[in-house]
């Protein structure tokens, strides 16, 4: 009787050391599957929330956007502003300093789908969406990370950098309209916003 409560004890103590061992493997592995989670990701599983539980965007101008991702890129976000006739902001990773939203959210970007964020659209950079505004000649606004913003018409776009014509809002790009022209580097974006209605995906 003695040795069948020894190896019930035996029993019982390899079952414990191999639950132990199991969950040291699963941690172990949940922080290398974290440690490969980027933020485009993340920001892919965002859900798109309204009223209280809207996500705000902290950018490098000082501004809060309260705003659903419409589209993730490479390195970009669209987002859709909560106000009317807001229309569509692009905002590049590089550009926001933090972003609100509740813990089920936030827990739930840390386990996005594996499909999340995986379509075309994740492999267009930023370069390549400016370059698109340039191709349709769309009126734009830019935000500095410095405060400053300025609007008018994207002229070109290099590699990473911009022209841009300046003039009014709501006017056209016309010589007589341009009241300057500025080379903007992407780094000093904080955001480009795109006249109401256009799509930028």
């Amino acid at each position: 009787m003695r040795w069948d409560r020894f190896f019930d004890d035996l029993e019982d103590q390899l079952a414990s050391e191999w639950e132990a061992e199991r969950a040291a493997l699963d941690t172990e592995a949940e922080r290398l599957r974290l440690s490969r989670l980027e933020m485009r990701q993340r920001i892919a599983a965002l859900p798109a929330p309204a009223g209280e539980d809207a996500v705000s965007w902290e950018l490098t101008d000082g501004s809060t956007v309260t705003a659903a991702p419409v589209g993730v890129g490479a390195d970009w976000v669209a987002l859709r502003d909560t106000r009317p006739r807001a229309g569509v902001t692009l905002v590049p990773f590089t550009a926001i300093v933090g972003i609100r939203m509740t813990q089920p959210d936030l827990l739930r970007t840390a386990r996005p789908d594996a499909g999340a964020g995986s379509g075309l659209s994740s492999r267009m950079t930023f370069g390549f969406v400016i370059r698109d505004l340039v191709r349709r000649r769309a009126a734009v606004a830019l935000q500095l990370a410095s405060g400053r913003g300025m609007t008018g018409t994207i002229d070109r776009a290099g590699a990473d950098h911009l022209d841009i014509a300046l003039h009014d809002p709501g006017s056209p790009r016309r010589t007589g309209e341009v009241t300057g022209y500025r080379m903007v580097p992407f780094a000093a974006l904080a955001w480009v916003r795109a006249e109401d209605g256009l799509s930028v995906l």
